[in-house]
């Protein structure tokens, strides 16, 4: 790790600069530690504006040449202070590393409090470091499967808010939302295609059998996907839109395969490592699957090399579920269990670096996590 040094921000009426140890240190790629032991610096002040907007102007030193690296300033209005924190974070990470990082980027989960019959679901997004959480809708009855749209705008789930299944899409920062699924048996799984304009999911077929499909919102128009007696579920999209990976239990266990969406295509299985694999998610590159996997009787995440099929476990967990690869494809979160409790937790792309995230509403269930977004502070 590289040993950096960053000095609370003189005058900042919040700890813009604790958050930016954290993100760095949560990176794996830092060690934060004193100006004495480390190779870069970063140093800031806070002024408040006559607008009422915090102001941040924030220098990144390296310490063995004496070169200021980055000397900017960027803004935030007050409730946005931690956005403005994460921001930095990034830009510090860019410039250090020479990659993009996703501390400005959002998750998605679903948290249970209470015992039946009076539990409360809550449908929560929080900053990418488990923070500053926000309910976004609550029910009595069960919510599953939140799933990003592309621009990040919007979030598609399951809720059985009327006794029955229904999938749902929801504008995240106004409410506004739309039952788009209700059809009788199973609407579950929903996945947004690329281009944002499609929903694949898993629908109980005419015979009552699970079987995948795809969905035109604008339209309402129906495809379906798979025609297989065995359970195919959980579709994620490939980059390009054009495939479909999914569970199914075809060969006689949960196992990935993938198919063309053009019609007449067959599905090709793509795990074969262990006799257990299900809930496909694409890496940002295409490059990688992560997957559920069991291994000496547990679950836990796992990666496959698309291209060699090469399989990595990475965590050690007993009950590891829902991977979800970061934006920037360098970390997964998914959901695992301490204590008998379901708790959020993330781990490298390359295993090395595991930790758990704050989530302290209920048992939690079912990470997603945001594209990038568009800056809602001003960078200078």
């Amino acid at each position: 790790p590289i040993p950096i040094a960053i000095e609370d921000f003189s005058a900042d009426p919040k700890p813009s600069a604790e958050v930016i140890r954290r993100n760095l240190m949560r990176s794996g790629r830092f060690l934060v530690g004193e100006r004495t032991a480390s190779d870069y610096l970063v140093t800031g002040r806070a002024s408040a504006g006559a607008d009422g907007r915090t102001t941040i102007d924030f220098e990144l030193l390296n310490l063995l040449t004496g070169q200021r690296l980055l000397i900017e300033r960027i803004s935030a209005a007050p409730a946005a202070w931690r956005n403005a924190a994460h921001r930095i974070s990034d830009r510090l990470y860019q410039k250090i590393i020479g990659a993009r990082s996703a501390f400005a980027t959002r998750i998605a989960y679903v948290s249970v409090d209470g015992q039946p019959p009076s539990q409360r679901y809550q449908l929560i997004v929080a900053d990418s470091d488990g923070e500053n959480a926000k309910v976004i809708l609550q029910s009595r009855l069960p919510l599953m499967s939140p799933a990003w749209s592309p621009d990040g705008e919007w979030l598609a789930y399951v809720s059985f808010e009327t006794r029955t299944a229904s999938v749902y899409v929801q504008r995240v920062r106004t409410a506004e939302r739309r039952r788009v699924s209700s059809r009788p048996g199973v609407n579950n799984a929903p996945t947004w295609s690329p281009d944002g304009s499609r929903l694949a999911l898993t629908l109980s077929s005419p015979g009552g059998n699970l079987d995948v499909y795809v969905l035109e919102l604008a339209s309402g128009a129906l495809t379906r996907l798979t025609d297989h007696p065995a359970i195919d579920t959980e579709p994620v999209w490939s980059l390009d839109g054009t495939q479909v990976y999914f569970t199914s239990d075809r060969a006689g266990g949960p196992q990935i395969y993938r198919l063309s969406i053009e019609p007449g295509s067959r599905p090709q299985r793509i795990t074969f490592s262990g006799s257990y694999n299900a809930r496909p998610r694409v890496s940002p590159d295409g490059r990688m699957l992560a997957m559920v996997t069991r291994e000496e009787g547990a679950y836990r995440i796992a990666v496959q090399d698309l291209g060699n099929g090469t399989v990595r476990v990475l965590s050690k967990g007993r009950q590891d579920e829902s991977p979800y690869f970061s934006p920037d494809g360098g970390t997964l979160v998914y959901a695992a269990r301490e204590r008998s409790q379901g708790v959020l937790a993330t781990v490298s792309a390359d295993g090395l670096i595991a930790q758990r995230l704050a989530a302290d509403r209920g048992e939690v269930r079912e990470p997603a996590w945001g594209p990038f977004l568009p800056d809602v502070v001003a960078v200078q």
